[in-house]
């Protein structure tokens, strides 16, 4: 009994101290944010109480639209580029049978470095006079382009970049995802005149449906999180073309001295993705039912 209630204890010392780490580093900062979202404050003189004004200083900026239309373009871009690319890769390095562990080294290879080293090398790639990719794309006759100058580019170059950069770990994922699939339903299929379309549309996509959606929803939470891509590579240009929500929150809060309205941004931001993670939550627990 004695022995027991040690162990117990010695459990219950390990989730407090979680605990603690998590309300100083989770909680309390998110508390603080909501209650600084209605104050004006710059952390120099005294906060000063002002409500809703914020808010209201916020849908008077014009970069306020700006910033959400982007960040929604940024995420619908990354669904269409970036969200079947690892599931096709995945599907690829399956399908090996030798130096499989090397292709996945290279495919995870980007996810190990750090995203500020990515988006400096990226902007490297899209340099107009030494970039890699005008240099390729004139061995082919091809006129370069302006990568980053042009509103047309600038934000499909970012959410290549930002692919790039992420799909390792997606990848991974549906990999293990992939090997959980009994091998009789491909026999079945190849039994019954299945090509290998028919094989992903009929075993594969069905097998790995759970997985791709719960995918797909934290790549919607992340990416609309964008930030490290539009501050190092474009700096929010072309016109305002790449400024997200993430980054209006850096200007209100570091060029403008307006941490209150920064913070009422961040709570927007909040409110929606949390609305995402309501859904994910839902999806999970639906999913750990039906299993």
């Amino acid at each position: 009994m004695r022995r027991k209630i040690q162990d117990n204890l010695t459990a219950y010392g390990f989730l407090a101290a979680a605990l603690v780490i998590f309300a100083l580093f989770s909680w309390y900062p998110i508390i603080r944010g909501v209650l600084l979202s209605f104050q004006q404050v710059n952390f120099v003189s005294d906060p000063t109480w002002v409500g809703f004004d914020n808010f209201a200083t916020l849908f008077a900026d014009p970069l306020f639209l700006t910033a959400w239309r982007n960040t929604l373009y940024f995420t619908a871009l990354a669904l269409v580029v970036g969200f079947a690319l690892p599931f096709a890769v995945a599907i690829v390095l399956n399908e090996l049978r030798h130096v499989k562990g090397y292709f996945r080294m290279v495919v995870y290879l980007p996810v190990m470095l750090p995203p500020v080293v990515i988006a400096i090398l990226w902007r490297w790639f899209y340099d107009p006079g030494p970039g890699l990719f005008n240099n390729v794309l004139s061995l082919f006759g091809i006129p370069g382009l302006q990568w980053l100058d042009s509103t047309d580019t600038s934000m499909l170059s970012l959410v290549l970049v930002s692919t790039w950069g992420a799909m390792g770990s997606a990848t991974l994922i549906y990999l293990a995802a992939l090997q959980t699939i009994p091998g009789e339903l491909y026999e079945a299929a190849e039994l019954d005149g299945a090509n290998i379309w028919q094989r992903i549309r009929h075993v594969t996509i069905p097998q790995t449906r759970f997985i791709i959606l719960m995918l797909m929803l934290l790549q919607i939470i992340a990416t609309m999180q964008i930030f490290t891509e539009p501050f190092v590579i474009t700096g929010g240009g072309p016109e305002n073309a790449t400024v997200t929500v993430l980054y209006l929150i850096y200007k209100y809060a570091f060029l403008y001295n307006d941490f209150g309205g920064a913070c009422a941004l961040s709570v927007m931001l909040l409110v929606l993705l949390s609305a995402f993670s309501a859904l994910y939550l839902k999806l999970t627990s639906s999913g750990g039912e039906d299993s």
